[in-house]
């Protein structure tokens, strides 16, 4: 069932990314590149997915996302700080408009004290300066089973966000992604700035 989900999903988000342009990147921790695989399944999905990082340890987290070394340390890799770091790290890397973030523990071991097997934390953060972050515990089902589902949960909140407003928000900070396509009013801008000498002669 959890595969039939995921295609379906797959589907329809690539539709509706296609319909408002927008683009897509992955960080996969413990999916290790299920949901970038996923998407990448369906014909016609070069148009919406730039690229996937599989960063399963805390030096690619760090190398390739730009996760803090502090983040990793104070919270751990599966956290909700991590998640969002990670969403963050990819949206700016690959100049998208949409990231998601995955990192949790598949079991059948890693558990520790306060998180236990089944455990995910997922992220997604948007162009425009939204994020999401949710937290799963799926509980000890089995190591397939918790990446099945985490690829479905990952797809999900896409969808999500992809239905928002892109343009309504102003984003958070400057980042290249926010850079990635120029809005429509800076076009006049650079018009009125043009007519400014033609304008003193009249007055």
């Amino acid at each position: 069932m959890a595969g039939s989900d995921a295609r379906a999903l797959s589907r329809s988000l690539l539709d509706l990314c296609r319909m408002r342009k927008l683009t897509i990147a992955t960080a996969e921790s413990c999916t290790g590149g299920l949901v970038a695989g996923a998407l990448t399944d369906i014909p016609g999905s070069s148009d919406v997915i730039d690229r996937g990082f599989v960063t399963y340890s805390n030096d690619a987290k760090r190398a390739m996302l730009g996760v803090e070394a502090s983040t990793l340390t104070n919270f751990g890799a599966v956290s909700k700080e991590t998640a969002t770091a990670m969403a963050v790290g990819a949206l700016e890397r690959a100049d998208v408009d949409l990231a998601v973030a995955i990192t949790g523990i598949a079991g059948p071991g890693g558990a520790t004290p306060g998180k236990p097997v089944g455990l995910v934390h997922f992220a997604v953060a948007a162009r425009d300066g939204r994020i999401v972050h949710r937290e799963q515990r799926f509980g000890a089902i089995g190591r397939t089973a918790v990446r099945q589902r985490s690829v479905v949960e990952a797809l999900r909140m896409l969808m999500e966000l992809a239905r928002g407003p892109q343009a309504a928000a102003k984003p958070r900070r400057a980042t290249a992604a926010t850079r990635l396509r120029p809005r429509v009013t800076r076009s006049p801008r650079r018009h009125a700035v043009k007519r400014r000498p033609s304008r003193s002669p009249r007055g």
